[in-house]
């Protein structure tokens, strides 16, 4: 019997990305939507919903949304599918997943967007076959999405203290904590420190040298969970920079010092991975989403 198709939301805070698909080899439509006010966005994202519906045998039988954040996860709460408290204006204490829901009319599944983005790297991407990984998007913030024996774990890892690298006092961008991991390493710290993106800096550049010491603390916080098995770093600093994995790798493997017992730490080349789905990764996890919807509402 063929899948289901799904309607996928990738939501982010500049776009937003549609997808009816069953999968990366089954891609029926992409639809990319600014990010603008609530209601322009999420009127604009019904109305093709709309016209996925109304497709001759074409239809979908559930909805993946996978957005921006803070973002409501329990499902027990009346605020379940609301962005909460963002630092994008207009945005704060928006229902998105309970409205796209009761307009599609399908099942529905809500996550964060790096978490959506690590289930669709674990369904069909670096992470394919494990139960226990993580995902770490490194853009205009630090993101984790956190897979434990296939369920995704709440966090925001991504604002964790690093342990300082040496003569570096920096006081990092990030507005709440100044130099967690996002403060120090994420594009806009990049850019503050070095003054330019990291797009145009050189692989020499010594603002490389910090990004790679505070990436790779927040690794060595990740390996002491004893969770994951597989690393995987995408978003925009770590696109088009392939000098950083070496780098990142070398210092965690200084940083941990031999302490983890994971055999997988035998191979860091294996354990620390760019994305296999690239910039499908997000799309494609709105679409795991829905196929995971579907079979919670599905009779055994």
């Amino acid at each position: 019997m063929a899948a289901p198709l799904i309607a996928g939301v990738e939501m982010g805070g500049t776009k937003c990305n549609c997808i009816l698909a069953t999968g990366p080899d089954d891609i029926r439509d992409t639809v990319r939507i600014p990010t603008t006010t609530p209601t322009e966005t999420l009127d604009a994202i019904e109305a093709v919903l709309t016209r996925w519906s109304s497709l001759p045998g074409t239809g979908f039988a559930a909805l993946g949304i996978a957005s921006f954040g803070p973002v409501a996860l329990d499902r027990a709460a009346p605020d379940y599918g609301f962005i909460t408290a963002t630092t994008k204006p207009g945005w704060s204490n928006t229902d998105v997943g309970q409205r796209l829901a009761r307009y599609a009319g399908v099942p529905m599944a809500f996550q964060s967007d790096v978490v959506g983005a690590a289930l669709g790297e674990g369904r069909w991407g670096a992470a394919q076959g494990l139960a226990d990984f993580a995902y770490i998007t490194v853009g205009t913030g630090v993101g984790i999405g956190l897979v434990a024996g296939g369920a995704p774990i709440a966090g925001e890892l991504g604002h964790v203290r690093p342990v300082r690298m040496t003569g570096d006092d920096w006081a990092g961008v990030c507005s709440f904590h100044g130099d967690c991991v996002e403060g120090l390493a994420s594009g806009p710290a990049i850019a503050a420190r070095a003054g330019a993106p990291a797009s145009e800096l050189p692989a020499g550049h010594s603002a490389w040298d910090a990004t790679a010491h505070a990436l790779a603390q927040l690794l060595h916080t990740l390996v002491l969970t004893g969770i994951p098995r597989r690393i995987v770093m995408g978003g925009g600093v770590m696109t088009g920079v392939p000098h950083l994995f070496p780098m990142i790798r070398s210092r965690l493997a200084a940083s941990l010092g031999g302490y983890a017992a994971l055999a997988e730490l035998s191979d860091l080349d294996a354990f620390v991975v760019p994305p296999a789905l690239g910039n499908n990764a997000g799309p494609l996890g709105a679409i795991e989403l829905g196929v995971r919807a579907l079979a919670a509402a599905s009779p055994e």
